[in-house]
């Protein structure tokens, strides 16, 4: 949690505090153009791993509804541009957010976006349910976010899912402590305190907890960063467990970590560490638990969820079985290979360029990159084999799996397990 004593404020004392902050520092910066946005979702492929994403057991449509809550400067637009089929709802807080996702709107013609100025606890007064709804780094700044939580989960469709993101609390210790400094100084969201403020860090000592995140964070040399980061009126942080709990609190069910590799006690140094076959011995939560203690340094956490465990457990991956011969794997746009400097017996790195954790890379064989090159996006596994291991039988197959799981938890596939029986007999054909 955020580290202040203060007492709790009145909940329309802090809508207000909130909304005149974002009005005076509208958070991210304002953006003039989202051409170069529009052109990196050209690609299809790239659409298709986002909605399986949320969707593995759904086939792909592009003519759903999205809420964007708390959508600030521009995420409503960018959502309403890379998804031009969707019908895509924002609303926020401040004024100076809706004028500007307005202005956007108006410039590239987006006319499946509308606009609301509207809090999250009153969005049921749009008197519409949403297949999709983003709610990224706004509840941690409500009053009471467990409300705010139920009202979106009031909006969201029976099969509909849920993307949300919220401070996590070891890696900001360092912003919370500038927190502090400046609420002890009264350092206020100014102009002339913010500018001082910027000066100020520069003399940070060598080790302070905050200097890892304004390394990684240019963009705290701009006010509205600064200003957001240190100087919001309303703040908290949820740990894993505290996040598990707020979740199961909004009478929603955990899907996935939006990057699982991070999470993950079989990916990067912690599938190496001593402990790990003892990690492998508890629940799937005190595993992600553990591995936040180990990592010390996430600064959000970025989930999905579900409205109900049915809805969850229809768009769970399993690799128990031979399900997972007719899942679709789909490249994650942001995957690399690297044929460079590798390690020994490696053929090549698949690397997550989204992974901040440099030791979430993953090295694969010759016949693992046979396999990797065979991913097509339309493809299913047991064709894949077929094409790239003609004799996929017995262990090679029990590779396969292994393989395409590791592909699956490192981030570097999502897959389309939405093949019904009328699609057995392609499946019949390739003999799995």
């Amino acid at each position: 949690m955020s580290q202040t004593s203060e007492p709790a404020q009145p909940v329309l004392e802090v809508t207000n505090k909130v909304q005149d902050f974002y009005d005076r520092y509208p958070y991210p910066p304002p953006v003039d153009s989202l051409e170069r946005y529009r052109s990196a979702w050209q690609d299809q492929q790239k659409r298709r791993a986002d909605y399986h994403l949320f969707w593995p057991g759904r086939s792909y449509r592009d003519n759903y509804s999205i809420l964007i809550a708390g959508c600030g400067t521009s995420q409503a637009a960018k959502h309403a541009m890379r998804c031009p089929e969707a019908q895509v709802t924002g609303i926020d807080i401040s004024p100076t957010s809706v004028r500007c996702t307005e202005e956007l709107k108006r410039k590239h013609n987006l006319t499946n976006l509308q606009v609301y100025q509207l809090p999250i606890d009153r969005v049921c007064e749009l008197k519409i349910t949403f297949d999709q709804i983003v709610c990224t780094g706004v509840l941690h700044h409500l009053a009471h976010p467990d409300a705010g939580l139920a009202a979106l989960r009031s909006v969201l469709k029976e099969d509909g899912a849920m993307h949300l993101m919220v401070y996590a609390p070891y890696g900001r210790t360092g912003v919370y402590m500038l927190q502090e400094f400046c609420r002890r100084l009264g350092i206020r969201a100014t102009n002339e305190d913010i500018g001082d403020l910027i000066s100020a860090l520069r003399a940070l000592p060598p080790g302070h907890p905050l200097e890892t995140v304004l390394r990684d964070s240019p963009d705290f040399q701009q006010a509205a960063s600064l200003a957001d980061a240190l100087l919001h009126p309303q703040d908290r942080a949820y740990s894993v467990p505290q996040l598990l709990d707020f979740v199961e609190r909004g009478g929603l069910t955990f899907g996935r970590w939006v990057k699982q590799a991070p999470y993950s006690p079989h990916c990067g140094v912690m599938a190496r560490l001593p402990q790990a076959s003892r990690m492998a011995e508890l629940s799937l939560a005190e595993q992600y638990a553990a591995v936040e203690l180990f990592r010390g340094t996430m600064v959000r956490h970025s989930i999905i969820v579900y409205r109900n465990a049915h809805c969850r457990a229809s768009q769970a991956i399993s690799f128990a079985g031979d399900a997972w011969l007719q899942y679709v794997p789909i490249r994650m746009s942001e995957t690399i290979c690297i044929q460079e400097r590798l390690p020994a017996s490696a053929a090549a790195v698949l690397i997550n360029q989204n992974h901040t954790y440099t030791d979430l890379y993953l090295p694969i064989t010759a016949a693992e990159k046979c396999l990797f090159d065979a991913i097509d996006g339309n493809r299913v596994i047991g064709e894949i084999l077929e094409i790239a291991l003609p004799c996929s039988q017995g262990q090679l197959q029990l590779d396969a799996r292994t393989f395409f799981e590791r592909l699956w938890l490192h981030d570097q596939v999502v897959f389309d397990s939405s093949i019904t029986a009328i699609d057995a007999p392609r499946a019949a054909q390739t003999g799995h």
